[in-house]
């Protein structure tokens, strides 16, 4: 059973960023938006991911840490393909086809696999922070932070960047208990190393 981590932000908070503790042949990258990363250590891109490149990726078992950037754009780009079909059916299939990647990662993928998913945010007309999608139609069909277990927040004040990993009352942010510190520096490394220790992942194969 995989482990699927929702990493939210706004853009330049810091999400993209957060790689640069990872070594390249610890990660591989799922770029959807084809955007360069934020610093210059090489690491293993996948460019124009989409549902059917994801899912060959992560079949090939070639990682253990696989980050899924810009995974809002899987949701907008379907959405733009078929922005001239009539009917509520486009915003179900959307919503189906992001929770079916999800089901996969959960259900196929070995249990010492981690996949991150850097994801826009935006508030709601109640002041709730939320993952972005693609309009209320498809937030009536799937609710994104729901399908996962942590859910973290980057955040910049101007002069650091950090992680969010609880609740203020106005964001989705949720961890296990114990799991992590309410605000932790903005680096994933970090985050996948805590997870694997909490979770005791892959521990039985370092005997």
């Amino acid at each position: 059973m995989g482990i699927p981590v929702l990493i939210l932000g706004e853009s330049g908070s810091g999400k993209s960023t957060s790689l640069r503790n990872f070594n390249e042949n610890e990660i591989c990258i799922l770029n959807v938006a084809n955007k360069p990363l934020p610093f210059r250590k090489k690491l293993k891109t996948v460019q124009n991911a989409t549902y059917e490149i994801i899912g060959q990726t992560l079949k090939a078992k070639e990682y253990k840490t696989y980050v899924i950037d810009d995974s809002q754009y899987l949701l907008s780009f379907e959405m733009f393909d078929r922005a001239k079909e009539t009917g509520y059916g486009k915003f179900t299939d959307i919503a189906l086809r992001f929770r079916n990647m999800l089901d996969y990662i959960i259900r196929k993928t070995p249990d010492d696999v981690i996949v991150y998913f850097l994801h826009h945010c935006e508030t709601t007309d109640l002041g709730k922070i939320k993952a972005k999608t693609v309009g209320k139609m498809l937030d009536n069909q799937l609710t994104v932070e729901g399908l996962f277990s942590i859910v973290l927040m980057a955040k910049t004040d101007g002069s650091k960047y950090y992680f969010e990993t609880q609740s203020d009352g106005y964001s989705t942010c949720k961890s296990p208990i114990g799991m992590f510190e309410k605000e932790i520096d903005n680096d994933l490394k970090l985050v996948d190393t805590t997870i694997r220790e909490y979770w005791e992942i892959g521990k039985g194969e370092q005997k």
